[in-house]
This record gives structure tokens, sequence and C-alpha cells, in this order.
């Protein structure tokens, strides 16, 4: 795929064109992007990886199966938009927040029941230590003030307690605890620092003061790491953009088809990266909410002053935007909820069919059929009249921090129909809405708002949802030229730790331009938005009650 090649005339000339390399490792593939320093992107290559689901919320993957799959993908990519590997000036990575787990001298360690040592990462989504996560929220301790309140299961110290308690032998056998992002910057370049992005938002890591809390880890139980002098969960933490160590070292290099030396960012978690390529482009990241809508979805809001929000996590210190503080909220599952939710109808293993002999997907064929059905984009919410969806599949990650939330749908019929499933899509990407809408809410209720929404992802894609999601909250969404987002974010650190730009704040500036803005309707349809999302909360709240 390419959107701008200008290569070929710079190609062999004593001043060829610089360009940077953006890795994003997500839950399910590994993608690199060559973007020039406009914020163009070139090539793209993709390299699919694979998740392995134990019963107990069980979810792990392979951290060398994920690194072929990165050197595969930058390989390829190059190769798509004929870029010399001298013409590279940096490489910024951003992956799931993930922990990897390695024993001495970097072998992988079995983090799971399977005992296969390959199976070294335990994924963001799985959700073993909830019992973990629990005793440790019932403690109080005074850093929980800066995860909203409430650690989540999804986060790294409730999985390093109950690999300690569960799997004691690897735990003690572990050399290094990585956040999967921290662990490709090390595979690349053999330095052990940290990013003030993963271990701020993940680890408990409080980067405003540049410390460690070891009260924390005595208390929760995991005091052998304060024993150790945090030595390995990170006792160098540095801020996105860094360049580390002497860049690409030569095996590195030579598995990825760069130079050795190649400057190497330090990273940050994918949703982070998705909100560097795109708050910055009008300008104001202080203003907008980035919105990665993806498998789950982030939101990321960036404030001058620390603000704490009960359910939202954060605030954290520099952990997207440089010396700012940013709240992240989000949904445990979004993209992920829409496929569950059409893929419970009768009629959608027909209508995958003819997606796929059209040569698209579910949602994209639904989203098509919808916008023919009504007037305009605005107007298809009336196609999901009487039916409501709560889509908390996996839990509510905010504002409630409430990992046993379960989903609700409300208004089914008998209908096996087309028409019926395109009307529970619609309800389903109403629901998506007014869950964010409700982060917006909380946020501002406690001293953040917002004026406007900028969206990424790969679930976010389509015009008709970007629309009914700025009609469900009542906020313009923003788009942003770049296809990919979260591979720019990534390549604007790669850009800064290679000088071509003084910080990650030029670089936003100057690799990202909005190119839509989708107005939220008012009127009748903004009425019925309302009275929707009342819906919403009250059956929300009967959940809760009946749990």
């Amino acid at each position: 795929m390419t959107s701008d090649n200008p290569t070929s005339s710079a190609a062999g000339s004593a001043h060829a064109a610089r360009y940077v390399v953006g890795v994003d490792v997500g839950t399910g593939s590994a993608r690199a992007g060559i973007f020039d320093l406009a914020g163009h992107m070139v090539a793209t290559a993709k390299r699919d990886i694979a998740l392995f689901h134990t019963s107990g919320s069980i979810v792990e993957q392979s951290s060398a199966e994920i690194w072929n799959a990165v050197c595969d993908s930058v390989k390829e990519a190059l190769a798509q938009a004929a870029v010399s590997p001298d013409q590279i000036a940096g490489i910024g990575f951003d992956a799931t927040c993930s922990l990897v787990v390695l024993g001495e001298s970097g072998q992988s360690l079995p983090v799971g029941p399977s005992e296969q040592a390959e199976r070294d990462i335990i994924v963001w989504m799985d959700h073993r230590a909830v019992e973990q996560a629990e005793r440790i929220n019932a403690g109080g301790h005074e850093v929980l003030k800066f995860v909203g309140g409430k650690i989540s299961p999804e986060m790294e110290t409730p999985k390093l307690l109950w690999l300690l308690e569960n799997r004691p032998q690897v735990f003690a056998a572990a050399w290094q605890f990585f956040d999967l992002t921290d662990f490709l910057t090390w595979r690349a370049t053999g330095d052990l620092s940290r990013s003030t992005c993963t271990v701020t938002c993940k680890w408990t890591y409080l980067a405003h003061e540049r410390r460690w809390d070891e009260s924390y880890f005595r208390s929760v139980g995991l005091g052998v790491l304060a024993d150790e002098g945090f030595a390995r969960i990170g006792q160098s933490v540095v801020d996105a953009g860094t360049p580390l160590g002497n860049g690409l070292t030569a095996e590195a290099a030579a598995e990825l088809g760069l130079r050795s030396g190649t400057p190497v960012a330090t990273g940050v978690i994918d949703a982070h990266a998705g909100g560097i390529g795109t708050v910055g482009a009008d300008g104001a990241p202080e203003s907008c909410l980035a919105y990665v809508f993806g498998t789950s979805s982030c939101t990321m809001t960036t404030t001058r002053t620390p603000v704490f929000v009960p359910g939202v996590w954060g605030p954290y210190f520099s952990a997207m935007v440089p010396d700012a503080w940013l709240n992240e909220g989000g949904q445990s599952v979004a993209g992920a909820a829409i496929e569950r939710l059409i893929s419970m109808h009768p009629a959608a293993s027909d209508a995958r069919s003819r997606a796929e002999q059209e040569g698209q997907s579910l949602p994209t064929l639904l989203a098509s059929l919808a916008a023919q059905a009504a007037d305009n984009l605005s107007g298809v919410v009336s196609l999901a009249d009487g039916l409501h969806v709560v889509p908390e599949f996996l839990g509510n990650r905010a504002p409630f921090a409430d990992p046993h939330a379960r989903a609700v749908i409300a208004g089914l019929g008998m209908e096996d129909d087309l028409d019926s499933l395109v009307a529970l899509y619609i309800a389903g990407i109403c629901s998506i809405g007014y869950g964010l809408r409700q982060i917006i809410e909380v946020q501002a209720a406690a001293g953040a708002p917002i004026e406007r929404v900028v969206i990424s992802g790969g679930a976010g894609r389509l015009d008709l949802v970007r629309q009914l999601l700025a009609d469900a909250t009542g906020k313009p969404v923003l788009a942003i030229q770049a296809e990919e987002p979260v591979l720019l974010g990534a390549a604007m650190l790669g850009g800064v730790a290679g000088g071509q730009f003084d910080d990650v704040r030029t670089a936003m500036a100057r690799m990202s331009q909005i190119s839509k803005t989708y107005e939220p309707a008012t009127g009748d349809v903004a009425a019925r938005h309302e009275a929707r999302f009342r819906a919403f909360k009250q059956l929300q709240n009967v959940a809760r009650e009946i749990r």
C-alpha cells in the first residue's frame, strides 16, 4: 500500500530523502510503516501473530514469534518503499501493554500452565489476576490514586503477584519483567531502559517524582522487587522518543534489514502511539481527547496540571505528551464487542459469506447497508429503535473500573433477517459512543473537559462509525490524514530519536494533519441519542444491581 513515494528521484543522490520507521505490535499482528518527514506513509507491511487462550481467562503470546513478525514486516515495508537502509533516520516501537517474562540470557519462560517456554507473554487482556487486583485495591495504597483509585487486572503488578503466588519458580527464575514495548527496544538495542509511558501507566511508577514507591510493592506482597532495587522491572526510566543505547545492534540490524547504529526511540503503549499520532494535528493537544478504537478502546486526555478522575487511570506525568499530564480511560472491548455482538445473530453467517464474496469485512457491509437505508449517516440511528446494548462483555474499564461487569442486550425479538442484523450493529456502535460519552462527562466534572475527539484505530475507520460517535457523544469527531495514526505515532518517536525533530510536540505538529471533521447532529437526532443514553445508563445500573 503506498500513498506517496518520493524516493525515486532521491535514490542515489548525495542528499537522499530521509525516512522514519514505525513499528506497531497489536493484539493480533505486527506492522511496520515507512514515513517521510511530512508524515506521509510510503509503505506498510503486516504479519499476524498467534494468541493462545486457556481456561481461567488466560491469554498468552510468544515474544520470539512477535520479534520475528516485526523483522519480517520491516524488511517487507523497506522493499515496498524502495528505500535504502541508509535513508532511515530512526525507528520507533509501540506495542500492547502485555507482560514479557525472560530468564537469564533472555531465554523465554513459561508464564502459564501449558509449561511451553515460548509462551512467555501474559497478554494485556488476560484476566487471570482479578483476585490479586482486588486484594491490592482493598489495601488502598496511596499510589492507587494515580490509577483512578483502582488498579486493573490488565495492569502489570497484579499479574506479577499472580506469577509469584502461582508460578513461584518462574518468578524466581526471571531475569527481567518487560512491558512488551520495552522488550522490543531492548531486543533492538540491548538497552534495559524502560519507557516512562509503559511503567507509569501500567506498573505504578511515579513519573512526576521519578521513582518507584517501595512501600507499595511491600504492601501488596511484591517486596522482593524492592529488595532488588527494582532491577528486574526498570532502574533506568526515560521519556518516549529518547534515543536508546548506540542504536540498533549489529544482530538486530541484520534481522530488521536496517543499518547497525540506526537510532532507536524509547517506545510507548500502542494506544498512546495513536494519541501521539493524532492529538497534535490541530495544534492544541489539551483540547482534544484521543480515542483509539480498536479491539479495545482507549481514551487519552492531556492536561497541563494533574486531574484526578475516579475510575479513569492517571493522572500520569509525561506518559504521552512530554511534560503534560495524561488521563487514560477506555473500554475493555470495543471493536471486539461489536464483532461478538453481530456474530451472535442468526443472519451473521450468511452475511459474513456475502461480505467475503464482496471483498469486505462484515462490519463494513453492515455499515453500507445501514447507510443505504437512511437519508443520511446520522439518520441510521432510527434503524435501532427499541434495541439497546451495553457492550461490557469483558467488564467496564472506565469510568467504573469494574472487571465483573457484563454485557446487556434489551429489545431483541425473533427476527432473523439481515435488516435485524443491521439494526443490532447500529445499536452496538451507538453503545460504544455512549460509553465514550460517560468517560467524557466524568472527566469534565473532575476538571478535564475536552472540546473535540480525534479518532484512530481500525474499528473507527468507517464514516458511519465516526458520525455515530459524534452524534452519541455530542462532540465533533476529527479524523487525521494518516491512514495508520498508530504507526505514525511510533514513527514520530523514531524521528525525534534520529534528530529530525527537536522534541515530540514538534514532530506531532509537523507530521499530522486533520483531514475531516464529523459534526454532531442536532434536533430530533440529538434528542433520540439523549433518550438512548438515558436507557444505556439505566440498563447499566440494573445489571449492576442484579449482580
